[in-house]
């Protein structure tokens, strides 16, 4: 990859979206990475159909750039409106949902040591959206699981843990329940381990993945599972690092990638400099090793990381009283002395 700069989407969100998105850019300005900032408004526009939907400038943006970063976006509940995050999910076709799960040094919670990967297929099972009332006072939802969909992230899972010097992949599922859906897809992960004998398989059950991670999360390494499975674990395991706050996220497609904070707009501190750009931030230095801009990514990641560790300059949430501005600057003045 060159240093040439490279075009990346911007998508800063709601609440405190614009707030961190705005960090994230000053330190990388700091870290003289070589990113031109595409910002879009994803506010949803209201088609001939009546629907709620992405605008158009924005989907041909990520289309051109195939990498973008993306800010907390609120979804009015009962509105009618659908999810603008399962949207760009669908429109781009990001298949697999990476979720990095670290215990940060000098942010203590309950548990030490957790070094946690959470890939999840992003495209179907209980969120395909299928649903219909067959009479009055009875739903059904159909649960989508497909050959193609279930294969395609379980290789990835494999390609992902050998690419970040990964031992063991679990496949979770519930297939003694499910055995048509969930079997599909735990057969798709079987064929995927035979191909990669390099890396170690096991497959457990979803409720026993659960009570064995909060007893000790230290036994998990990489976890590949169907989509409900990905979203319940990914923020379970969120929570054994300190919460969503400190979490970064990615989604990967064929084409191209979105990374993003996967924490709330919290419009209740929006505008007052207190939030925390961390999780973004950790979302962006995955999308830099995404651009292989390795070099970039690990300066970034280690000013983090040194910054929470010495506990000088942290936000509320983190335990201190500093304003995200100057949580920024500390890891700006960092980046720069390296």
């Amino acid at each position: 990859m060159s240093d040439k700069s490279r075009l990346v989407t911007l998508i800063p969100g709601d609440g405190i979206g614009p707030e961190i998105s705005n960090s994230v850019k000053q330190i990388f300005g700091a870290a003289g990475v070589p990113i031109t900032w595409e910002s879009v408004d994803v506010t949803p526009v209201k088609g001939p159909d009546g629907k709620f939907d992405i605008p158009q400038n924005a989907i041909d943006s990520v289309n051109k750039n195939h990498v973008g970063l993306k800010g907390p976006l609120a979804t009015p509940v009962g509105k009618g409106h659908r999810s603008l995050n399962l949207a760009l999910r669908k429109e781009f076709n990001l298949y697999a949902n990476v979720r990095p799960c670290k215990s940060v040094e000098g942010y203590e919670t309950a548990y030490k040591d957790v070094d946690i990967v959470t890939i999840r297929e992003n495209t179907e099972g209980e969120y395909s959206g299928i649903e219909h009332e067959i009479v009055d006072g009875v739903v059904q939802s159909i649960k989508l699981i497909t050959e193609n969909a279930s294969r395609r992230v379980a290789e990835f899972a494999f390609k992902y843990a050998r690419a970040n010097n990964r031992r063991t992949v679990t496949a979770v599922h519930k297939a003694n329940i499910m055995r048509m859906s969930d079997g599909l897809f735990l057969k798709c992960c079987r064929q995927a381990a035979e191909k990669n004998r390099d890396i170690t398989f096991k497959e457990m059950y979803l409720d026993t993945v659960c009570l064995n991670m909060v007893r000790d999360p230290t036994h998990f390494d990489v976890l590949v599972m169907p989509n409900l499975y990905g979203d319940i674990l990914s923020d379970l395991c969120a929570g054994l690092i300190g919460g969503l706050g400190v979490t970064p996220s990615g989604n990967i497609g064929e084409q191209g990638a979105i990374f993003e904070s996967v924490h709330g707009t919290a419009p209740d501190i929006a505008g007052q400099d207190k939030a925390n750009p961390t999780a973004l931030l950790l979302s962006a230095v995955m999308m830099l090793r995404y651009m292989e801009f390795y070099e970039h990514a690990d300066r970034i990641e280690r000013a983090v990381f040194e910054t929470i560790k010495e506990g000088q300059k942290l936000t509320g949430d983190l335990g201190g009283s500093a304003k995200c501005s100057e949580f920024t600057d500390e890891i700006c003045r960092k980046v720069d002395n390296y």
